[in-house]
């Protein structure tokens, strides 16, 4: 399928892994692009010389596109940009912040930046900043999310940038694709159904309570610090929105959530871990290849945009 996406990032389908720290490490990246999507590395917090590793543990696996997510408030993000460079990275996506201080460096090094939006607004900016595509996220999505849903986000940023669009946020299916596509998207990105693939390294405990999910499974912490996060309700959200209403402080909450997400993804604590995971978990039924997962996305996708 060939989308103005499809042909400048080089892919054959156009599915984007989402770039979760902790979970988009380099098996999952280059499963989703040895499958045709482009997989991402999730640069997180991560320190530079870790990011330097996966990008060459990704390049061993695959000779694919691949691209690098960096989380612009990262103490170390200047470092991540000029790794992404001397590494020959060609896809940038960002979120948490603008990417405008390393455009033109990027730009000179032939990347390709996709900044990660949460209004027209934003996408716009970005747009003039010089971006290529921007990927309008709403806020069903797992881990840090916005305040529009993407229903209502995807067509507005549509309208408002010339450049192709990427929709995300509680898409998981074939049907969830093909709205995209009718809402004025030219790709997809997806991280909650990702999380649950065979190549995924996440702990087996995380990956079991996603695949038990239901619809209205998940909660929203931080709303109060401005710094909303989406994941699966547990003893560790039940504290944390107890503490919000009785007015704690940002430092107090830092504390109950710090190095949290590690704890779930690494160690599988999912009682007291933060479990990211969008709204769509009810749809993660079990554990698959991501080669699998991208064919039944394309299949049933296509198949309900040829009978509309």
């Amino acid at each position: 399928m060939k989308t103005r996406i499809t042909e400048l990032l080089g892919i054959e389908y156009p599915i984007i892994q989402g770039g979760m720290a902790w979970v988009a490490e380099h098996n999952l990246a280059a499963a989703v692009s040895e499958a045709g999507g482009l997989g991402i590395i999730g640069a997180g917090g991560a320190p530079a010389e870790f990011v330097r590793e996966q990008i060459q543990k990704v390049k061993e696996a695959t000779q694919k596109p691949f691209g690098v997510n960096i989380m612009l408030m990262n103490p170390e993000a200047d470092a991540i940009a000029q790794v992404v460079v001397d590494e020959g990275v060609k896809v940038v996506t960002t979120g948490a912040g603008n990417p405008g201080k390393y455009m033109e460096m990027w730009k000179a090094a032939g990347v390709k930046v996709v900044p990660v939006v949460a209004s027209a607004g934003m996408a716009k900016l970005m747009e003039r900043g010089g971006a290529d595509a921007v990927i309008a996220e709403g806020m069903e999505s797992g881990g840090h999310i916005g305040s529009i849903t993407t229903m209502a986000l995807v067509p507005q940023v549509v309208d408002a940038v010339d450049i192709p669009v990427i929709a995300a946020g509680g898409i998981a299916d074939g049907r969830g694709f093909a709205a995209a596509f009718m809402l004025g998207a030219e790709a997809v990105q997806l991280g909650t159904r990702f999380v649950a693939a065979k190549e995924s390294i996440v702990h087996a405990n995380y990956k079991a309570m996603l695949i038990k999910a239901k619809d209205i499974d998940s909660a929203v912490t931080g709303m109060s610090t401005g710094h909303p996060v989406r994941s699966i309700r547990n003893k560790m959200t039940k504290e944390y929105l107890k503490m919000e209403k009785e007015g704690a402080d940002f430092m107090e909450l830092e504390k109950l959530t710090l190095g949290s997400l590690r704890k779930a993804v690494t160690e599988g604590d999912v009682v007291n871990g933060t479990v990211m995971a969008g709204q769509i978990a009810g749809l993660v039924k079990k554990e698959q290849p991501c080669k699998e997962i991208i064919s039944e996305i394309m299949e049933e996708g296509l198949a309900l945009m040829r009978s509309s």
